[in-house]
């Protein structure tokens, strides 16, 4: 690929996190950066924040003091994100485009919720075209399929959401963001999930999983933020694409699910966090589901760039 997609710098990125799997709201770990959810009202500890194994990110940038938030990836269950914004008091109505990181069901099971709560007719939601591949599945033996949930377009356009398909990178937000589309698999070493799989006119095949994808944010002077949701065309792929297609060498900070948890990744855990060692962000922010084996490493290995992140927990990127 070679010409360059042209980005917008920001002055500030804000990254909420509707869901993630783990919370702990005693961390009491403060910065500039971090900021813990407080679920108080009238003064009370009264309010809850759920952690469930899904992932949604509520993104805010700012430029020129003009801001703009794309809603990345809507959790698992029905409820989960639309109860945490109820509860941290998330300004929904102010999401301006949706966005989807790939068509699995722990990155769209709540949804309908969410855009309820948005209450936006006409709101659009960019998608890699695969997300509607279907039946796909993870094939443990022959007697043992566990099915993805089916996501239609008809049930998307039923809660008045406009789909935007694109396998290319597309800007959104007027070119604050940048949604990556199609990423390119380069290392030798990220080769999937080995065990996911589709069936197409009868036939069963793996799933490369190509709807896979992440966001991309320039932050003025500081280099990109990246966003995956669980990084199926692995990590380090992500952020080299990103790199490559908008021509920013500087990375900030990487962030999101990077996939490394069970026995089937395991062995690539000690290459990957060589690799974004390499690459060398100021922040390295492992999500959903990295597992706890990897983060440990990860946290070992990067310990001045690590955090921890929890559903509810708002990050600060500035300029």
């Amino acid at each position: 690929m070679g010409d360059h997609v042209k980005l917008n710098e920001v002055d500030k990125v804000e990254i909420l996190m509707l869901q993630d799997n783990y919370v702990e709201l005693t961390a009491m770990d403060h910065s500039a950066v971090v900021q813990r959810a407080m679920p108080l009202d009238g003064g009370e500890i009264r309010r809850s924040v759920q952690a469930e194994h899904g992932f949604s990110a509520f993104v805010t940038t700012t430029k020129n003091g003009a801001a703009g938030t794309v809603l990345l990836d809507f959790g698992f269950s029905a409820g989960g994100v639309a109860f945490n914004a109820r509860s941290l008091n998330v300004p929904m109505q102010n999401v301006d485009v949706l966005a989807l990181s790939h068509g699995h069901s722990d990155h769209f099971g709540g949804f309908a919720e969410a855009v309820k709560l948005i209450g936006k007719k006409g709101i659009e939601l960019v998608v890699h075209p695969d997300v509607f591949k279907s039946p796909r599945y993870l094939k443990f033996s022959e007697e043992m399929k566990i099915y993805f949930p089916k996501i239609t377009r008809e049930e998307i356009e039923h809660l008045g959401v406009r789909i935007v398909e694109t396998s290319q990178p597309l800007p959104i937000l007027g070119g604050d963001v940048l949604f990556l589309g199609k990423i390119e698999r380069v290392s030798d070493f990220e080769k999937g999930f080995p065990i996911a799989h589709y069936e197409e006119g009868g036939t069963e095949k793996w799933d490369p999983i190509e709807d896979d994808t992440a966001l991309a944010i320039h932050l003025k002077g500081k280099g990109l933020v990246i966003i995956s949701g669980c990084a199926h065309a692995g990590i380090v792929n992500s952020v080299s694409f990103a790199k490559r297609i908008t021509g920013v060498e500087k990375v900030h900070a990487i962030i999101g699910g990077f996939h490394l948890s069970g026995p089937l990744f395991e062995a690539i855990i000690g290459r990957t966090t060589e690799e974004l060692k390499k690459i060398g962000p100021e922040y390295i922010v492992p999500c959903h589901c990295t597992g706890r084996k990897a983060i440990m490493a990860i946290e070992k290995e990067m310990p001045a760039q690590f955090i921890l992140n929890m559903s509810g927990t708002k990050l600060t990127f500035s300029s």
